[in-house]
Formats: structure tokens, C-alpha cells, sequence
């Protein structure tokens, strides 16, 4: 698939058009002639675009021309750069035949010019045209747009086919649902495992023990990039392919940076999904009220919007104990202008490029610490009733369902309410960065997920993974997601792309944030032991949120068992 569903079915309605037309034109005049480029053209690109093969003999039966005519003529667009071959056997005797990106490119032009000329001289009014947004796949026109997924020119070569182990997010699940696409485009079965974020971490780790790796590639949540890499996990990525095959200065700035250790390059951006504030636009308005920039605002708007009587609360967010709190407590550590370890301050944050060697130390217990312990306080008062048990996922259904005014969310999590016309805060929602307290400033801290190769794989299998990885990567696999329900993106050249914008006010949101520096990684610096101060922030701080002990306890207790697990890395 090319594109998504709705998108998919004009490109193809457009092909169905030119073929009836050509077949009217064959009724009607006695002595016309089918054009066979024209008819094998249509062919592949349908094929291409439902994930079908083609074969020299089925595209030649698609020509209208006897079988001589119509294999010379495959022989002619074969030398014209327009159709590739790719063996479908060891030996190399057969093939299955693709559009180039030539041909691709060439029925992108046409197909914007057919809706230009249908407004030309039918008189097919702009307006109506607009309103009914139907472009015969027009968006790929754009000097900007990206093509479709292409086809390797030689299947991959993958004993087993290829193995990759991922987080059961939406995003990868959209993977899992075009697998058949990307199995088309790889010449390969794909075999697609996905985790909890907590089970995917004993799996990555318990799969390092084993004497040949069972997976080809691996996501890594980003904060665990150190802690794998210490631990020989995870392959340097200039060791399995050249970095400069994915255009490294395509990805967002604070994405592919948070896939280094030690000045090398471990894993492939899949997701660079910042955490925001999402907020009802329709709910503000009513209100009066302009998006919060600060905490002070955020806290006077949820509690001018926080109505239990009638169902509804002001803010949701990551309250449950462990993992999901801890996150909450470093986000909010960094809204205040503080990062959970003593890293020196550079421009535009702090600095993380030197965690491998540099020695470091736990911030909790900081007059920071507690500005921020405080805030959390105060966001009970106007949170629902079960927000201690409330998660990843908690947080954004109920603020889907309306019952929310302002949620604390990844923008991998948007689908809930951007792709559910029934949710109230469909077509209802902005997007902003963390409204920031005294000492902070604007930031979207980025989370999200890198594709990496383990350093246990068999070394027959490397060549071959990394060519898949480009492609889970790569431009056009990206906006394959968007296009089919994802809400995340590490690539500028995806959010430039105009179907991308159309899809969702996040990619404009996000690559704007990016611009002016507000995406970044330092909140949860990935050290070795970030998992387990995330850990230790979450169930201290829920003991604070459940009156057990006050504020200063527990950052005095957390920093002390943080202190515990940090080794001695003053040498």
C-alpha cells in the first residue's frame, strides 16, 4: 500500500478511470490500437499499490497485444529505466517485475494533471473541489511529497525470514497490520513480536544471553540506549551498515541523538514522539481561556475546567506506581529547569554527549525537586478520582471519551481521539509543549522508540537486517505509518510532506517544536541505571501523592536509594 486507505482507493480509482477510458476508446473507434506501455503501465502500478506480484507473463498478458508485440515492448521499458526485475528464485531463472521510481514519479505528474484538467474543461468548480478534497492522488505531486514504498531490486536473503521484537504501541501495530506491504517489499516473511514496555526489556535482555540472537532487530525504548550498550546488547550501527544510507541530518535533531553512547550510533529513530499537553480547544474557548504556557496557568485553567459534578476533570497524567510516575516526576523535574543528573549546561539544555565517561550523580532532592513534588500535589485537586492507578494508556482514553479536559500524552497515543470521529475531542485538540515553572522554559521531552541490530546476531544475517531496518526507517516507510493511523515521526523530510501535514496538526506542532530546540532528551538522560531511578522516583513520589509521607521525605528517601545503585564513576 502506497498510501492510506482513503488515498489508496483515489490513486486506484484513477487508474480504473484511464483503463474504462481506453477501453471505451476501443469500442468506438474500429481502428484504434491499444497502447501496451500505457496498459502494462496501469498493471504494474495497480499491482504495486495492492501489494500483488507481477510476472513477466502476467504483465505481458495485461498488454492488448500479441505476445511477441507486448514482450519486446517489456524489453523496451526494462531499457527505459521503467520497469525493475527482481529473482524470485536462488538461481536467478525467474522474476517479478516492479514500477522504477521513474515510472512511480511519471504517474504521480499525470495523475495531478488529471484533476487540473477535469476542473479545466468540465468546469468542476475550486470550491467544490477543495470541499471534497478528491485529487487523484494529487498530494503526491508536491516537489516535497514522498513516494511510495519501493521494492528491493533483490529479495533479502533471511534464513526464517526476518525476526523483529517490538513495544505493542500503535505504531508498531501499524507495522504489523502493512506487513504484507513490506513483506512485498522485502522479498522476505516478516515474523513481528511485540512486548509491554516492561515485559520488552527482559525480553531484550534475555535474549542476550542466548548464543545466536532470535531477532534480527530490536526496539529500544531510548532512556535504555546506556544501559544495553554497557552491556554489549546492542551492535554500533556503523558496524552493520553506512550511517549515511539513512540521511542522518533528516531525523529530528533530539531523536538521533538519543540513539548515541560514547559518540557512536546504536539504533535508527522509529519514533520520536514528545510527550505534550493536549488540551480541548472547543472547552477552552468556551472559557475564555488561552493555552497554558506555564504551570501557574495550566493549574488555574484545570481547576476553572474541573467539574466532577457533572463528569468531568481537568488534567490527566502518569500517577501510577513505578515506571509510569517516575517518568512523570523527570518531566516534571525538567519543567522546572533541572534534569535528574548533575549534567553541565550547554546551549539549549544540557549536556549528554559525554555520559559514558563523564561521572554523574542523582538531582532529586533539590529545592527543584520539590517545586516540582509540589506541582504534582497540586494536580490531584483537579484530577479524576482513580488518577494514582492512571498510565500510559489511562490517561488518554478518558480524555478521548471527554471526560477530560487536558491530558498529559505521547503523541504516539493521539490516535484515541484524532482517528475516533466520535470522541469529543476529535478535531478538538492542540498541542503544546510542557507549560513550564520558575528556572524552566518551553520543552517537549522526547520519547519514542530506535530500531537496533543485537550484537549476537549471526553474522550471515547482518548485510540483511540492516537493509531491512533502512527500510523500516526509511522516508516512505514513515509516512506509510501516518497514513495508516500512526502519530509519530522522526524525519522533517515526513512532516514537510503534504498528505503528512493534512493528516493530523501534529506533525506541524512537532516539527516547529523541533525548530526552535524545544525537543529533548535530557529529562531522562540514558545512563545504565535510568531505569531504576525512574523506578525508585515512582514509588516514592506515589507514597507522597497517597499522604504516606510529605514532599521532602520522599525526594530524601528517593535520593538516597539512587544514590545506592550510582556507582563510583568519579575515575
Amino acid at each position: 500500500m502506497a498510501s492510506s486507505p482513503q488515498a489508496k482507493t483515489e490513486i486506484l480509482q484513477a487508474i480504473s478511470f484511464l483503463k474504462d477510458f481506453d477501453d471505451e476508446l476501443e469500442g468506438v473507434v474500429d481502428v484504434y490500437a491499444p497502447n501496451p506501455y500505457f496498459r502494462m503501465s496501469l498493471h504494474l502500478i495497480r499491482s504495486h499499490l495492492e501489494a500483488k506480484t507481477v510476472t513477466p507473463t502476467s504483465l505481458i498478458g495485461a498488454a492488448g497485444v500479441p505476445y511477441a508485440t507486448a514482450a519486446r515492448r517489456v524489453k523496451e521499458m526494462i531499457a527505459a529505466g521503467l520497469v525493475e526485475q527482481r529473482p524470485r528464485t536462488r538461481t536467478g531463472k525467474t522474476f517479478s517485475i516492479h514500477p522504477s521510481e521513474k515510472l512511480l514519479d511519471s504517474w504521480m505528474q499525470l495523475t495531478g494533471r488529471l484533476k487540473r484538467l477535469a476542473q479545466k474543461n468540465f468546469e468542476i468548480g475550486e470550491r467544490r473541489a477543495e470541499a471534497s478534497d478528491y485529487y487523484f492522488g494529487s498530494s503526491y505531486m508536491s516537489a516535497r511529497s514522498i513516494p511510495p514504498l519501493q521494492v528491493l531490486p533483490e529479495p533479502l536473503k533471511l534464513s526464517g525470514g526476518v525476526r523483529v521484537l517490538v513495544h505493542g504501541d500503535p505504531t508498531f501495530m501499524v507495522m504489523e497490520a502493512l506487513k504484507r506491504q513490506f513483506e512485498h517489499a522485502l522479498g522476505a516473511q516478516i515474523h513481528q513480536r511485540a512486548f509491554s514496555i516492561d515485559r520488552l526489556r527482559e525480553e531484550i535482555q534475555r535474549n542476550a544471553e542466548r548464543k545466536s540472537s532470535r531477532y534480527d532487530i530490536i526496539a529500544v525504548d531510548l532512556p535504555w540506549i546506556g544501559e544495553l550498550v554497557e552491556k554489549g546488547i546492542l551492535m554500533p550501527l556503523d558496524q552493520a551498515l553506512d550511517p549515511e544510507r539513512l540521511d542522518p541530518a533528516d531525523f529530528h535533531t533530539a531523536g538521533w541523538k538519543a540513539t548515541h553512547w560514547g559518540g557512536r550510533a546504536y539504533g535508527v529513530p522509529a519514533q520520536t514522539t514528545p510527550e505534550l499537553l493536549f488540551y480541548r480547544k472547543d472547552l477552552f474557548a468556551e472559557a475564555g481561556l488561552e493555552p497554558p504556557t506555564t504551570t501557574g496557568e495550566l493549574l488555574d485553567a484545570a481547576r476553572q475546567l474541573h467539574d466532577p459534578a457533572h463528569g468531568r476533570y481537568g488534567i490527566a497524567w502518569n500517577a501510577a506506581r513505578g515506571t509510569a510516575l517516575g517518568h512523570t516526576f523527570l518531566m516534571t523535574l525538567a519543567d522546572f529547569g533541572q534534569p535528574v543528573l548533575d549534567l553541565a549546561r550547554v546551549a539549549g539544555g544540557f549536556d549528554t554527549d559525554h555520559l559514558d565517561r563523564a561521572p554523574y550523580r542523582a538531582r532529586i532532592d533539590t529545592e527543584a525537586g520539590l517545586a516540582a513534588a509540589d506541582y504534582l500535589m497540586a494536580l490531584l485537586e483537579y484530577s479524576p478520582p482513580y488518577i494514582l492507578s492512571m498510565s500510559w494508556y489511562e490517561r488518554v482514553r478518558p480524555y478521548a471519551a471527554g471526560q477530560i479536559a487536558m491530558a498529559y500524552g505521547y503523541t504516539l497515543l493521539a490516535p484515541y481521539f484524532e482517528l475516533d470521529p466520535a470522541s469529543p475531542a476529535h478535531g478538538q485538540t492542540g498541542y503544546v509543549p510542557h507549560p513550564y515553572g520558575p528556572g524552566g522554559s518551553p520543552i517537549a521531552p522526547v520519547g519514542g522508540y530506535a530500531m537496533a541490530i543485537p550484537a549476537n546476531i549471526a553474522p550471515e544475517r547482518i548485510a540483511a537486517a540492516a537493509d531491512a531496518l533502512i527500510m523500516f526507517t526509511s522516508p516512505e516507510a514513515q509516512k506509510l505509518y501516518i497514513q495508516n493511523g500512526s502519530r509519530t515521526n522522526p524525519r522533517y523530510s515526513v512532516s514537510a510532506d503534504p498528505e503528512v501535514r493534512r493528516s493530523s496538526p501534529i506533525f506541524e506542532a512537532v516539527d516547529g517544536m523541533s525548530w526552535r530546540d524545544e525537543l529533548q532528551f535530557w529529562p531522562r538522560p540514558p545512563v545504565p541505571e535510568i531505569s531504576d531511578i525512574i523506578r525508585i522516583c515512582g514509588e516514592e513520589l506515589h507514597d507522597m501523592l497517597r499522604g504516606l509521607i510529605t514532599p521532602r521525605e520522599a525526594l530524601r528517601k528517593a535520593q538516597a536509594r539512587a544514590d545506592s545503585i550510582i556507582k563510583d564513576n568519579s575515575d
